[in-house]
């Protein structure tokens, strides 16, 4: 039972964060903002991968939540162990979320997370 009660939050969870928000209503960070923490301000396209496929788990700044807290991923894992836990899966982590240079781009910006 609660296999399927997990099964069921993680494909809402996934199926949630895939149909995104509606309206944009993100500012344009001003020059003087800081980014928050385990954020940089030129993350580019790895951060932005992230948002779309891992924040709904790892939280908006890697805070955890379903996921684990990875603010500090970088200082546990290289790279290449972070893609492979990307492409491979670990624990609760589904495989193949993000694949190919996707998977690379992310592991790239969250092995500078430290």
């Amino acid at each position: 039972m609660k296999k399927r009660l997990l099964a069921l939050f993680m494909g809402t969870s996934l199926a949630l964060a895939a149909c995104g928000g509606g309206e944009d209503t993100a500012k344009e960070p001003a020059e003087n903002d800081a980014a928050p923490a385990g954020e940089t301000s030129d993350g580019g396209e790895g951060e932005q991968l992230f948002q779309q496929s891992c924040a709904s788990c790892h939280g908006n700044n890697l805070e955890g939540g379903v996921g684990p807290n990875l603010t500090k991923v970088g200082n546990k894992y290289s790279e290449d162990e972070i893609e492979n836990i990307i492409l491979n899966g670990q624990g609760s982590m589904p495989k193949g979320l993000l694949k190919g240079e996707d998977a690379t781009k992310v592991a790239e910006w969250l092995a500078t997370q430290k």
